[in-house]
């Protein structure tokens, strides 16, 4: 990664932290050169964040990077909280963490034999 996106990165971090911070979270940066040993941003309690601030951003790869490092660092769920350039944030989860956050605490998403997806209770039993 060159040093200008480097730069931009750490801008994006520093950003949300700020953001994160005046909404009454008590949120920091990792810092730039933890080379993935701590979260981008800590402080938003049981949500791992991933932040990228990037005009082309392969979501399923960052997601996937999320969920790897909130399994390896155990801070929550992952989040992928991410911009453009004079665009707004934006924030990418897993459907069941959101779920279970906002209150759907006893259901699962699971696709069915169709390809479609089902809501389902934890115990098996269709919603």
């Amino acid at each position: 990664m060159g040093k200008s996106s480097q730069r931009k990165g750490a801008a994006g971090e520093k950003e949300l932290a700020e953001i994160l911070s005046q909404t009454g979270h008590d949120c920091h940066r990792g810092g730039s050169m933890t080379f993935g040993e701590v979260p981008d941003i800590s402080g938003l309690h049981g949500i791992h964040i991933e932040v990228k601030r990037v005009e082309h951003l392969n979501v399923g790869a960052a997601m996937d990077q999320a969920i790897r490092d909130s399994q390896r660092m155990k801070d929550g769920a992952p989040a992928l909280f991410h911009r453009k350039n004079r665009k707004p944030w934006l924030v990418t989860m897993l459907l069941d963490d959101w779920l279970r956050i906002y209150g759907a605490t006893d259901s699962m998403v699971r696709p069915d034999p169709h390809g479609s997806f089902t809501v389902q209770k934890k115990d098996n039993s269709k919603v």
